[in-house]
């Protein structure tokens, strides 16, 4: 059955009518061009509305249209990653039923502290780490031992992390913090280096979760003196990238650790509360240990790219996935009490 979908987008990242002359590949909004598009062809009713900072024009949009559901790309309100779970609370204020992770699991997830205590509370495993509060200088516990990477608290997409954030000692740890600091503005935190493969995994799901095939980031031509991590430059400079031999695809690994990750993800999903559809990104070290650095809800969507890719290995063509979530959506009940 065909549905009236209202696309929530920022709305700096909303498509252009017309196309012609614009290399889509290269935009800043092709995820939003390429889910919007793609349920358009599937004969969906879709209406675009870009928000930035002013909830207001959801509710008389939402009134006159009467969308079956809000497909949600909003990933931050009014450029504040973490104000995301507030235009989701918004929405089941409402009463309308959303695409994507509800305002709970935003939170615990956002909060990389808190998600990693959340997660070793259930015996999942994750890499020590000690938190720099916004002004504060860094002091680490006694367990913690260089190297450390230093990441924004609240952050995604890898924002802030270049090679300089692998540190190697108090120094170095002192000056990192202080950039993401000065820079992002935000708290920092500085998690025990886990030298290994950088794996992913794609879950689907509210009740009943599908695990998506493991996928890996692989750096064949990084030069040896380069820390191999997922900088902003190696997921978003496409020459960089080239030049580096990065890529990902379908890990290669034992059938018996393929099990394991997707266990500890399907684990880790559930944990943080997530619903929907999320990416649990993974490290694991030489000897096959393998931690949780963080979870990712509402992850990229473009057609291409890592999520999409590995539910295509799986046999879930792009337009099937997005009507999957579309049907998750609608399944998804909030909680209330009273």
């Amino acid at each position: 059955m065909k549905k009236r979908v209202l696309a929530l987008v920022h709305e700096h990242l909303v498509p252009p009518e017309d196309t012609t002359g614009i290399d889509v590949l290269e935009a800043e909004w092709k995820m939003e061009y390429d889910v919007i598009e793609t349920l358009r062809e599937q004969g969906h009713e879709v209406r675009v509305l870009g928000v930035h900072d002013d909830l207001a024009g959801i509710r008389p949009t939402a009134g006159f249209f009467e969308p079956h559901i809000v497909f949600n790309l909003m990933e931050a309100f009014a450029g504040v990653t973490t104000f995301d779970q507030n235009v989701v609370s918004y929405l089941e204020l409402l009463r309308l039923r959303y695409t994507g992770c509800n305002p709970r699991g935003l939170i615990f997830a956002r909060d990389k502290a808190l998600s990693k205590k959340l997660l070793a509370y259930h015996r999942i495993p994750v890499p020590d780490f000690c938190v720099m509060r916004y002004g504060r200088k860094a002091t680490l516990t006694k367990k913690m031992r260089f190297p450390m990477i230093v990441k924004s608290l609240f952050f995604e997409a890898s924002a802030g992390i270049s090679q300089a954030s692998v540190v190697e000692d108090e120094e170095q740890l002192a000056r990192r913090v202080q950039f993401i600091h000065d820079s992002l503005g935000t708290g920092a935190i500085a998690e025990q280096f886990i030298d290994g493969r950088e794996l992913y995994v794609g879950v689907v799901g509210n009740e009943r979760l599908e695990v998506l095939p493991v996928w890996e980031m692989s750096f064949d031509k990084m030069p040896e003196n380069r820390w191999r991590i997922a900088t902003e430059r190696v997921k978003w400079n496409t020459q960089y990238q080239k030049k580096n031999g990065i890529m990902t695809n379908a890990a290669r690994i034992p059938a018996a650790d393929v099990d394991r990750i997707q266990r500890i993800a399907k684990r880790a999903y559930r944990a943080l509360d997530l619903n929907g559809y999320a990416r649990i990104d993974l490290r694991m070290d030489e000897e096959g240990r393998v931690y949780v650095l963080e979870a990712n809800p509402n992850p990229n969507l473009a057609y291409g790219e890592d999520f999409a890719e590995s539910a295509e290995t799986a046999g879930v063509s792009y337009e099937k996935l997005l009507e999957r979530i579309i049907a998750l959506g609608l399944r998804w009940v909030p909680e209330r009490t009273g």
